[in-house]
Formats: structure tokens, C-alpha cells, sequence
């Protein structure tokens, strides 16, 4: 029978370094006052040996849990899953969260909590007291939610507010949610549309209004008529084909339609086959997430890609800076989205040169 490999521990590092093992513990945890020449001669023997630090043993030696803890809505999380509609919010986040955590000895745990519940600060409650989190990341609409916020200031645990402005407290961070719904309606203003219809989200998402006020703003700049373009949904499909019938209905319609995330664009999508509108041959559409469905529709949706990995990295990032006592930005900070350019764009048809 072949013999189990002995494990490294820091004992077996600080024999190999010299050092104490108080010393090799403060170089793992990152901890200040270590000589540059001390840390480097830890490192040499960890590397050499292999060693990885147990989460247990980094919780033991200080008064960090390397854990970071990120709340995502319930309901909608367990419903897009059931719905296998291909909505990648928490695989996104979970990318960008848990590398950046690896990164630096953390580990990232992932909670749903029904924001809408009586009971939300009791279940938050005792999810900090089993986990003590060095910090919370809180995707929308905990953001904002007061109970949440108030309890976590309360508690003095570190947060990140993901699309959020803060209000005073936790570490707010945005998308650009604004600046986005203006990039994509200047795509679209550039192609020579004027009638631009938006699809808005639910109002308990502050950047669902931060979303229509980019559009709103690039229209009015533009000197172009939004009367009667404004329609709104829940995010899901079914609220995108009424919000489509709704503005394709009018006279005259809109040549172009921005909706605020992928489902309700194919509930949009639907709904231009209903009025017999060719896309993008008599109407326009631009997406907001680009999960992975907006590849895969007839035509593939153009669509503007949030940056969900790149700002759980960033939250992340903030977490750790916090607990070391780091000053940290005075403003939100803000991770850009972007255009991606598909097939579901054209200039309107009297401008097309076929």
C-alpha cells in the first residue's frame, strides 16, 4: 500500500525558513512591519515546500476569517436557475469574486437572501454570526435596502453596495448604468434613428432609473421626442412582450427599442414577430447583460456587457483594503460597461444602402 504524503504545515515552514512560526504566520496573513528580505526568505520556503494555508489556521492566528460573504436576491436567483433562461449574473459574479479572493488567501461564500422579507435581518443576522465575514458584497436591490444597510453599519462589517451610490455608508460601486443606456442610444442616434423606445426595469432597482435617465438625456441632447417611448417591465420575459406591444403599438412606432436586460429584449424580440417587423430590417434592439442567450437568438442581439466579474474583483479589492485599514475613494467607484456589436442593429430602413 502505497504511503500517504505527509502534509505541509507551518511548522515544517519555519524549520525550512529559520524563522518562528509567529513569523510565518504574519507573512501569510500579509500583516505589516515584516522586513521585504524576512517575507521574501517565508515565501522561498513555502513555495519550495508546497505549502498552502488552511483558511482555519488563517482564521486562528488573527482576527481576519478570510471569508467574504456576497448576497444575491432569492427569489429571482432560484427563479432564473429553474427557468434555465441562461441568465449568468451569479456565475459572473462568481468568476470575478472568487479568483480575486484566491488571489489573496480569501474564499467567497455565496448567500440568497428575499430582500422583501420581514425576517431579512434575522437570517442575515445569523449568517454573520456563523460565518463572521470579513466583509459583504450586496448585488441590487440589497443595495439599498435599509434593513440590510442599517444592520451591516450597525455590525461594522465592511460592504460593498454593487449599484448603489452609498448614501454615507458601505463602499459604493456602479456600472455606469447611466453612462451605458447613453452609449447604446448614441449607437443608435449615430445609425440615423430618432425614434428610440426604452424598456425600463422595476423601480426597486435604483439603476433601472439611472438607466432611463441616460436615455432620457441622450435623446433631450439630441433634440429627439421620447412622448409615449417609455415602457417598463420586472425583467422577465413575459413583462418584454407586453412592454414591446405597448410601444409597438404606437403610431408611429419606434424604429429602435433599448430594453434593460436580455429577457424582457426577447420578450421584445417575440413581440416584433407578432406585429410581422423584421429585425433588424424594421426594428432595431439593443440588450442590456449580454448573457450568454443574446449570442444564440435569429439575429443575435447587440447588447451592452455588464461588467459583473470585473466589479465582484472590485469589490473584493475594496473588502480586503478595508480590513488592512486602507483609505479608501470619497466617490463610487465605477467599473464601465460596454457595447457589443451584433446583428440585431441597422440604420432604419428608409437610411439602409442595400
Amino acid at each position: 500500500m502505497a504511503r500517504r504524503r505527509q502534509s505541509v504545515t507551518i511548522k515544517h515552514v519555519a524549520a525550512d525558513a529559520g524563522v518562528s512560526l509567529q513569523t510565518v504566520s504574519r507573512v501569510i496573513n500579509d500583516e505589516p512591519n515584516v522586513r521585504p528580505a524576512m517575507k521574501e526568505r517565508v515565501q522561498s520556503s513555502i513555495d519550495k515546500l508546497g505549502y498552502v494555508p488552511s483558511i482555519a489556521a488563517q482564521r486562528m492566528s488573527g482576527s481576519r476569517s478570510y471569508l467574504i460573504l456576497a448576497l444575491n436576491d432569492r427569489e429571482r436567483t432560484i427563479a432564473d436557475w429553474r427557468a434555465r433562461e441562461g441568465n449568468d449574473w451569479v456565475d459572473q459574479m462568481l468568476l470575478g469574486g472568487m479568483l480575486k479572493c484566491a488571489d489573496h488567501g480569501y474564499r467567497m461564500l455565496v448567500e440568497l437572501v428575499d430582500t422583501h422579507s420581514d425576517h431579512v435581518e434575522r437570517e442575515l443576522s445569523a449568517a454573520l454570526a456563523s460565518l463572521q465575514p470579513d466583509g459583504v458584497i450586496l448585488t441590487p436591490p440589497h443595495s439599498d435596502n435599509p434593513l440590510i444597510v442599517n444592520l451591516l453599519a450597525r455590525e461594522n462589517v465592511p460592504f460593498v453596495r454593487i449599484g448603489s451610490l452609498g448614501n454615507g455608508v458601505g463602499i459604493p460601486v456602479s456600472m455606469d448604468d447611466e453612462g451605458s443606456a447613453r452609449l447604446a442610444t448614441e449607437h443608435l442616434i449615430k445609425l440615423g434613428h430618432e425614434r428610440i423606445g426604452f424598456v425600463a426595469g422595476p423601480d426597486e432597482y435604483s439603476l433601472s432609473q439611472w438607466r432611463v435617465d441616460g436615455w432620457l438625456a441622450t435623446m433631450a441632447e439630441n433634440g429627439l421626442p421620447t412622448d409615449n417611448l417609455l415602457a417598463s417591465g420586472d425583467f422577465s420575459f413575459e413583462s418584454g412582450q407586453l412592454a414591446g406591444r405597448k410601444l409597438l403599438s404606437n403610431s408611429p412606432r419606434p424604429t429602435a427599442i433599448i430594453a434593460s436586460n436580455d429577457q424582457m429584449t426577447h420578450g421584445v424580440l417575440d413581440t416584433a414577430k407578432e406585429f410581422d417587423l423584421d429585425v433588424p430590417g424594421h426594428l432595431s434592439l439593443i440588450s442590456f447583460d449580454n448573457s450568454p442567450s443574446t449570442r444564440f437568438t435569429r439575429p443575435a442581439l447587440s447588447a451592452i456587457d455588464q461588467p459583473v466579474a470585473e466589479t465582484a474583483a472590485k469589490a473584493v479589492e475594496l473588502i480586503i483594503a478595508a480590513q488592512k485599514g486602507e483609505e479608501l475613494p470619497e466617490v463610487p467607484i465605477t467599473v464601465p460597461g460596454r457595447l457589443i456589436e451584433r446583428s440585431s442593429v441597422s440604420p432604419p430602413a428608409p437610411l439602409r444602402r442595400d
